[in-house]
């Protein structure tokens, strides 16, 4: 394999925009390489929603290498003695990959460097996952950024993201490069099949999933095609509403790596059917998602404690009766319900929704914010360690740019703001299908000749609230007062 190199595949399972594959690309043999190794995940291995996912695609992403020629390569072990005993048995020259920012993904990169340089093999690594290095952009004083605001404004003030590059490199004067063929793979091993990574669940909870989305980087491109020619137009109000298509998605896709960032960013600047004020919006979504690797990458410990020290002392309860009835939406609270079973049903959940129930779990039960982000790690087709770290700590009132802690939503206000016909509410929580808009909201309210009636035991009895609304506020601020006076002492 004389001038052959590996592209060794991690968060980037796509040809488009992707500096590393375009490097190895330039080898005359090259081997596309996955190693599957959960041991080295860290606190954080695969959830299963996640490992639905990345099974079918790896197996997209496996056949549309071999539509173009090449052949995907999948082994098990551990990341750095695979891939350097792979280079040796093969002859690679060189090892390109594209770089993961999150604790264990960074500990992985150090071992096989290492692993690398002492066999005197040639490496190379690229950011094309996210717009800026994080250790790149800091405050005034030279210290990371801990508020969203002056961060993305300060990457704005950058410029535009350069534009995303083709799938293969230019031809050279001496050598065509044809779009539908990639460079051979030479003496590559058969590897292991995906069926047997034990990726897919062991009980089929997973159903819902398939009608919903479609892995692979050919799906990312018509779900952004579409957000960008319909969906983004609308999108300031629509994200905000839980029963429209306002959300663009993307996400999983970008967990995965199967659309690279700086074509979601230019395909929205481009957008012919969208006002400045919707494309200005999406942008600062994505630069929230900068913003959430920013502080995990500088603040390491902040994926299992909380960035504000003080609130390490918290008194959070342990309840897990509460806990599972938040898990499984049967907190008698229709809008945080219906989140739950949209959540467990598609591996997604309305992100106003998740601010909801994310916010019910920690202010009204008081329970933990790590519970959390553990199932919501396990549950999300787009689970992201960062932004799923800063989401929960905005939660929690303990994190960067956090909500502050008194700030506690009324999921009924919310459900009358956000979803006032109750059609997000009645798909997702059948019970309360048949009855009226305001009594769906809050079916407590609802008078007893609703409450009796025929609406209400089409399915399992709907139950009342686990804890009501006034006293979990108040048992909440009385528990932020105890953590502001321990920190005064």
């Amino acid at each position: 394999m004389a001038s052959g190199a590996i592209w060794w595949i991690r968060r980037d399972m796509r040809l488009d925009d992707n500096p590393a594959a375009q490097r190895a690309m330039r080898a005359a043999a090259m081997i596309p390489l996955y190693v599957h190794s959960p041991s080295e995940e860290g606190a954080w291995p695969l959830g299963g929603a996640q490992k639905w996912w990345l099974a079918r695609g790896l197996k997209v992403f496996a056949a549309s290498l071999a539509a173009n020629g090449s052949r995907l390569v999948v082994l098990e072990g551990e990341h750095a003695k695979v891939i350097v005993d792979l280079a040796r048995s093969v002859g690679a020259t060189e090892v390109c990959w594209t770089r993961r920012l999150d604790p264990a993904g960074m500990a992985q990169e150090h071992r096989v460097e290492e692993a690398l340089d002492k066999a005197g093999i040639s490496w190379s690594s690229s950011l094309s996952n996210h717009l800026v290095e994080p250790d790149d952009i800091v405050t005034q004083t030279g210290n990371p950024y801990q508020v969203y605001t002056p961060f993305a404004k300060n990457l704005r003030a950058r410029g535009k993201p350069s534009p995303p590059k083709p799938s293969q490199p230019k031809p050279s004067p001496s050598k065509s490069v044809r779009l539908d063929v990639l460079p051979s793979v030479t003496g590559a091993p058969a590897g292991v099949a995906i069926a047997t990574l034990g990726l897919e669940p062991s009980r089929n909870w997973a159903d819902g999933f398939q009608a919903m989305w479609t892995p692979g980087e050919a799906g990312a491109q018509q779900r952004l095609a579409l957000f960008a020619e319909s969906g983004l137009a609308h999108y300031p109000s629509g994200r905000d509403e839980p029963a429209a298509d306002g959300s663009s998605l993307l996400a999983p896709h970008l967990a995965f790596g199967e659309i690279g960032i700086r074509r979601i960013w230019h395909a929205a600047a481009n957008s012919k059917s969208a006002p400045p004020e919707s494309i200005d919006k999406f942008h600062a979504e994505l630069l929230w998602r900068e913003f959430a690797t920013h502080v995990l990458f500088h603040f390491k410990h902040t994926d299992l404690k909380p960035l504000r020290a003080d609130y390490a002392k918290f008194p959070w309860r342990d309840d897990r009766a509460a806990l599972v009835a938040w898990q499984r939406g049967r907190t008698g609270y229709p809008l945080v319900d219906a989140g739950m079973r949209q959540l467990w049903q598609t591996g997604w959940m309305h992100n106003r929704v998740r601010m909801v129930a994310a916010s019910f779990l920690v202010k009204h039960l008081l329970l933990p914010w790590q519970d959390g982000a553990r199932w919501f790690w396990d549950t999300l087709v787009d689970a992201d360690l960062a932004n799923n770290s800063l989401g929960w700590q905005w939660a929690a009132g303990c994190g960067a740019d956090a909500a502050p802690y008194f700030r506690i939503f009324n999921p009924t206000m919310q459900a009358e703001k956000f979803d006032g016909e109750a059609a997000y509410i009645k798909r997702w929580v059948p019970e309360l299908a048949g009855l009226p808009a305001k009594h769906a909201i809050s079916p407590w309210n609802a008078p007893l000749l609703w409450r009796d009636s025929a609406p209400l035991t089409l399915g399992e009895a709907y139950p009342p609230p686990i804890v009501d609304h006034v006293f979990a506020r108040q048992r909440a601020l009385a528990a932020l007062t105890s953590v502001s006076r321990s920190a005064a002492k």
